[in-house]
């Protein structure tokens, strides 16, 4: 059966724009109104599941012990800066990863695997946090838990016997890519979804194809970055 736009319903599918949870961009985002879900009619029935599946409702966390979930949560939340409803479900769909066994396929010979990895290196945050401050990392007020971060971020050897830099290269490399892989994200960067089998045509600097949305307000975020770290530098 066709569904709206002339498509047909994939299996499994909910009904095409009904019930889902959306988040466009709102009049002072930087791509106001941008909701990448507006091309959802356009896409083929796998990749539409693959995204839908995405805005599903998550379930009980399958690898993550509770402890393990209340450090993880507060650290992906910082690392992304969510500070506020509604969130993208990063520290669920982390946990799905390392449930199923779908890691990146290596890892640094200086750290475990990134299973055993993450689990070390969340007890050690929780460690760090009641050495320094009495109590868990989740427990902790949010300027605590990033003064904590930043700490970890700039050590150069290492932290509770783990390779800083590998530690904090493991959490993000797993945050952004469970974050990035949302459609809300999308939104956040413009970004126009995989616009399959439809194709994108207007390919080039500045161009943009007819569904997508002039970026409100845009700044350069490597010049900023590099102010950034300067300052961090003359501060040190």
């Amino acid at each position: 059966m066709a569904g709206p736009g002339g498509r047909r319903g994939g299996a499994g599918l909910p009904p095409w724009r009904d019930g889902l949870p959306r988040l466009a961009g709102g009049a002072e985002d930087r791509f106001p109104g941008y909701d990448v879900l507006n091309q959802l009619d356009t896409w083929d029935d796998v990749t539409a599941a693959v995204v839908v599946a995405r805005l599903a409702p998550c379930g009980p966390l399958q690898f993550f012990t509770v402890s393990e979930e209340r450090a993880g949560r507060a650290l992906a939340d910082r690392l992304l800066a969510q500070e506020d409803e509604p969130r993208v479900p990063v520290l669920e769909m982390i946990d799905a990863r390392l449930a199923a066994g779908q890691t990146d396929g290596w890892h640094y010979d200086n750290l475990p695997t990134d299973a055993l990895a993450w689990r070390v290196s969340l007890v050690a945050l929780d460690e760090d946090a009641r050495e320094f401050y009495q109590h868990g990392f989740g427990e902790l007020d949010i300027d605590t838990q990033k003064e904590l971060l930043e700490t970890i971020r700039t050590t150069e050897d290492d932290w509770r016997g783990l390779p800083a830099t590998r530690v904090w290269g493991l959490w993000m490399r797993y945050a952004c890519a469970a974050f990035y892989a949302h459609p809300w994200a999308w939104n956040e960067i413009g970004f126009g979804g995989p616009a399959y089998p439809r194709g994108y045509k207007n390919a080039g600097l500045d161009k943009r194809e007819p569904w997508e949305v002039a970026e409100h307000d845009a700044i350069n975020p490597v010049a900023w970055g590099a102010r950034l770290e300067a300052a961090r530098e003359r501060h040190r």
